[in-house]
């Protein structure tokens, strides 16, 4: 049996925990985040959403996915690659996130309206890639929603030479909550470990969709959301809904 305190069911108790106080604590700004995603699909945008390492988990909970919004599209370092025309060992460097003028890259290869919302997730809401990221994204005009952890942030340095965070730079900021280094369980010795952000970030996600779909209906619209392409019809039916974004959002393989 292992020791409480590094355990299964700890982490299972306290992450739920965190859970269920961030229902309630995020409701204000979940609201608000709402509104911009209902807004974005209203102006006929489309939903941007951009992060690095695990961030990219949350990504995928907004972009593409059965049960979420059509007009949503996945950005990535690996765009580089894939759109942009960089040969593959470009992505052989860990520090790839940190450079210069990589954001901006992957900006100009969407190719964005000014009327998409950029989604940004960053649990330490410093590295460079995710600040350029949202100032590239805030000097053409496109509002900010930020998922990031406000503990991690507030506790480190600035990571780019502007001196600013994610945080800073939204419109509206959603706190995962998640703690300085994102691990939830201490070990003894030092260290710690389970991450939290993902967790954390899928629910803050999922509430910020259920919102906005309830505004759309609100306002008699019908939400274009996917069908699973694994039940009958799913598939076809994602094709007709996705015809009205053409160009503009990608689906791959992956």
């Amino acid at each position: 049996m292992s020791d409480e305190s590094v355990s299964a069911r700890r982490f299972a108790r306290e992450s739920m925990a965190v859970l269920d106080r961030l229902t309630e604590s995020a409701q204000h700004d979940v609201g608000r985040a709402a509104e911009l995603i209902a807004d974005c699909v209203r102006e006929d945008g489309v939903i941007q959403a951009f992060g690095t390492g695990h961030s990219q988990a949350t990504v995928l909970e907004i972009a593409g996915r059965a049960g979420g919004l059509v007009p949503t599209n996945r950005l990535s370092i690996a765009d580089l690659v894939l759109y942009g025309g960089e040969h593959p060992s470009a992505l052989d460097d860990p520090l790839l996130e940190r450079r210069a003028g990589v954001a901006a890259r992957i900006y100009e290869l969407a190719s964005p309206r000014p009327q998409d919302l950029f989604v940004v997730i960053s649990n330490s809401g410093v590295n460079n890639v995710v600040v350029e990221m949202a100032l590239h994204a805030k000097e053409h005009g496109h509002r900010i929603l930020a998922i990031t952890s406000l503990a991690h942030t507030r506790a480190v340095p600035a990571g780019h030479a502007s001196g600013r965070k994610l945080a800073d730079l939204a419109d509206v900021v959603l706190d995962n909550a998640a703690p300085r280094g994102d691990a939830l369980m201490e070990l003894p010795g030092g260290g710690a470990v389970c991450a939290l952000s993902t967790l954390t970030g899928v629910l803050l996600v999922q509430m910020a969709v259920a919102e906005a779909s309830a505004l759309l209906i609100a306002a008699g619209e019908r939400p274009p959301v996917y069908v699973s392409a694994n039940v009958p019809g799913g598939f076809e039916g994602n094709l007709e809904l996705e015809k009205r974004y053409a160009g503009r959002i990608r689906r791959t393989a992956s």
